[in-house]
């Protein structure tokens, strides 16, 4: 369902799910339709970042590598050298993450329009 190509094949999906599973899995269709809002956030933004907005791996991919190195340490003795260690593993890490595709429309983003279905909304001009 989050990666259909519109916010109209998601609902259909939607539905085929619950048509599905409602009698199967009647607490996880409770769920998805209870939550379905929060799943679907993702349509208000520009389909150039559904890509990016739509994994965790920002998050794990960064400590993965923070893991890797002080797992391997085990222990530091002091503070200072454990931070020194994570802020250098993660400024190596940062070289090799995947930029933001279309980063011009941040501004767009940033100032709070809201995307349908990825697409920015037409806006009417009044003389």
């Amino acid at each position: 369902m989050p990666y259909a190509e519109s916010q109209g094949t998601c609902e259909a999906l939607r539905a085929q799910f619950v048509t599905r599973y409602s009698t199967l899995a009647p607490k996880a269709v409770e769920r998805l339709i209870s939550d379905w809002e929060r799943l679907v956030t993702f349509d208000q933004f520009p389909r150039e970042h559904w890509r990016h907005l739509r994994t965790t791996n920002v998050v794990k991919a960064p400590f993965a590598a923070v893991r890797l190195r002080t797992t391997a340490a085990k222990r530091f003795k002091k503070v200072v050298s454990a931070t020194a260690t994570i802020w250098k593993v993660l400024q190596v890490a940062e070289t090799t993450f995947r930029r933001l595709t279309a980063p011009e429309l941040l501004p767009a983003v940033y100032a709070g329009v809201q995307y349908v279905s990825g697409v920015k909304p037409l806006t009417t001009a009044t003389a």
